[in-house]
């Protein structure tokens, strides 16, 4: 079964870089890639300007903070931006497209990922997450693969609901998901979410994406297990994923200019309900705050500031 476009895609890197490695010869290494995209079927292309060149694939999904060309009417994403550091002045340097078509590449590239490679069980590292919870301590050994951090060192931001979605690795997965529901096991659903948010406050340290990666990048929610470090997207992915998986309710993503959180429809609203289409959701903050806010609790400093409902996700029954 082949794997989904973006792990695909690494595989073709690691195959390129077998011909041809980078550092050797970063163009002809660039070439093998966009050869390989476009004789499997993936509608690509290539443009020029001096010693630069960059390599776009087709896609119809939306993706920032990535230079795209729209051709025939169609969006095509840049796949190596990021192998210029980012910079790369379009006014001073206009690219020209290298007209080479291949007939049979009429394939779109997706982003998303629903289903992590098979790593092999020996990849796997212990690391152990801890968390105090109404004045008890809870240590959970997780099993993580290094590899997930190379797997999505470039992948693009998009929207919340691709990354919200995106499935643990089969072996994290199983190493940590039934400990969850254990310690989870007799406790109310309310109290539960709580335990849970409170989990993504606690067990790891805050730090802003500018600080860490030096520019904005959302981690997946098996990545924010990964990483020392994380900001309030990250926490927010991952405390979505837990509580879809475990109690799988009715959730809201909101974004504020600086800050993004999730709201989570119970049987009863607590605290100050969110109202959207008809229903009321409790605010449950993942990232920690000066102070411990509790379910229904909004920042203080965000409590007259706009938000807009980046994705609602509501269970299929």
């Amino acid at each position: 079964q082949k794997p989904d476009d973006w792990l695909y895609y690494q595989l073709i890197r690691k195959i390129a870089q077998q011909f041809s490695p980078k550092t050797d010869n970063y163009i002809r290494y660039t070439l093998y890639k966009w050869y390989f995209l476009s004789k499997t079927g993936y509608n690509s292309l290539l443009t020029i300007s001096n010693d630069k060149i960059l390599f776009y694939v087709q896609s119809d999904e939306r993706i920032y903070n990535i230079p795209y060309r729209i051709k025939d009417g169609k969006q095509f994403v840049c796949l190596n931006y990021h192998d210029y550091g980012y910079q790369v002045d379009f006014e001073t340097s206009p690219f020209s497209e290298v007209a080479i078509a291949f007939p049979q590449a009429t394939q779109s590239f997706s982003y998303r990922v629903k289903k992590m490679p098979p790593f092999n069980s020996s990849e796997y590292q212990e690391k152990e997450l801890q968390f105090s919870y109404q004045n008890k301590d809870y240590h959970f050994r997780i099993r993580l693969n290094p590899q997930v951090k190379t797997l999505f060192a470039n992948y693009p931001s998009m929207d919340y609901e691709a990354y919200f979605n995106m499935p643990l690795s089969q072996e994290t997965y199983s190493s940590f998901i039934p400990l969850l529901r254990k310690n989870l096991k007799g406790m109310s659903v309310k109290n539960g979410v709580d335990f849970i948010m409170h989990f993504t406050r606690y067990a790891f340290l805050f730090k802003p994406d500018q600080e860490v990666f030096g520019q904005e990048k959302r981690l997946t929610p098996e990545q924010t297990l990964l990483y020392e470090n994380s900001d309030c997207e990250d926490r927010a992915a991952l405390f979505f994923f837990l509580v879809k998986e475990i109690y799988n309710l009715p959730m809201l993503v909101l974004e504020y200019p600086q800050h993004v959180t999730v709201a989570v429809q119970f049987d009863k609203a607590y605290g100050t309900a969110i109202a959207y289409n008809g229903q009321h959701y409790s605010v449950c903050e993942p990232t920690p705050q000066k102070n411990d806010l509790h379910i229904g609790q909004l920042i203080p400093e965000l409590t007259s500031v706009p938000y807009q409902v980046a994705y609602a996700y509501a269970p299929s029954r």
